[in-house]
């Protein structure tokens, strides 16, 4: 595992020191939770962004939901 800083401002520094010590678990066991969680928020969000960009831009298309679903089983032609 990497070594990285990080500086928290007070009041979130100690709500994850109490949460630490109310849950026995480390305060890096909740700071790489919440790292993960938000990071696949930022890639999906990522991703929906220049999926947009690309349609406004005419370097795509959006497919319809219907489309999508049929062709994953989803839906009765």
């Amino acid at each position: 595992m990497t070594s990285v800083s990080l500086r928290l401002p007070e009041k979130l520094s100690k709500r994850l020191t109490r949460l630490a010590k109310r849950t026995g678990r480390t305060k890096t066991f909740y700071m790489v939770e919440a790292i993960r969680e938000h990071l696949d928020d930022l890639e999906d969000l990522y991703i929906a962004e220049q999926r947009l960009i690309a349609i406004h831009e005419g370097r795509s298309k959006p497919i319809p939901l219907e489309e999508v679903m049929r062709a994953h089983g989803n839906l009765a032609d």
